[in-house]
């Protein structure tokens, strides 16, 4: 298919990783839905675009599984068909010892990183299996932290380790519908979530130091190659990070 005829849907559109790589895929080609919480920043990321006709901007939280089937049933009733989902919407807790987490700063987390994630999932299978052409790509903003942690991130590293198995058994089961998944690791792209990073952040060997970080840009390039390929072919997991970061080495 012309990308010009497909349609992606992307989580936390609003800001950072979630914008850059929805106006990565409109100049693609692509009709975007622009899903996020608030209005507002979906609303700015629709302005940037400079394409009314192909991007819609429709409020929904990942964590409510009648907000996340009212998103696909209105991206269906706009678009006709979902060819490609990123589930990017995340979240962390407060950098503090684990033992002093609060079970909501727990649950938190595990709902936006990782149950979202799968009731988008569900509904992108319920849509692409269905349609015609069948079929269509999810890919999943995992992290490095799914390899190697940061000091005080339990809840962060538990969801994105737990990412990586929601990859892999959604492109096991979803190879009898066409669906492909595959995931995208990111380390220190520049956004306002890294910010910190440029003060000096913990390190595994209780000390503090600034990281290098990469240009978000760099981030959306590598998911519109992983969702140009044909549904025949996967990038199945794709690490992007800063290349001075110390990642390579870290735990």
């Amino acid at each position: 298919m012309e990308s010009a005829r497909k349609v992606a849907i992307v989580t936390g559109a609003g800001s950072g990783i979630g914008r850059a790589t929805a106006l990565a895929l409109v100049r693609e080609g692509y009709s975007v839905v622009l899903a996020g919480r608030q209005r507002k920043t979906l609303e700015e990321t629709l302005a940037l675009a400079g394409d009314v006709a192909r991007t819609l901007p429709i409020p929904a939280d990942v964590t409510d599984p009648a907000s996340v089937q009212a998103l696909f049933e209105q991206t269906k009733a706009h678009f006709g068909r979902v060819d490609l989902l990123f589930n990017n919407a995340g979240t962390g807790a407060p950098p503090i010892p684990l033992e002093d987490l609060t079970f909501e700063q727990w649950r938190r987390v595990v709902d936006v990183n990782l149950t979202g994630p799968f009731l988008c999932t569900q509904e992108a299978f319920r849509i692409m299996k269905e349609q015609s052409p069948r079929g269509g790509r999810i890919i999943n903003n995992g992290s490095i932290s799914a390899y190697a942690p940061r000091p005080n991130s339990a809840p962060y590293t538990a969801t994105k380790h737990a990412i990586t198995g929601l990859t892999k058994s959604t492109a096991l089961d979803g190879r009898k519908y066409d669906i492909a998944c595959g995931q995208i690791d990111i380390g220190n792209a520049d956004t306002d979530m890294t910010a910190k990073m440029k003060n000096g952040v913990a390190q595994a060997n209780g000390t503090v130091a600034t990281e290098p970080t990469m240009d978000v840009e760099n981030v959306a390039r590598a998911i519109v190659y992983m969702a140009s390929l044909p549904l025949n072919a996967n990038v199945l997991f794709m690490t992007v990070m800063a290349t001075k970061m110390p990642l390579v080495g870290r735990g």
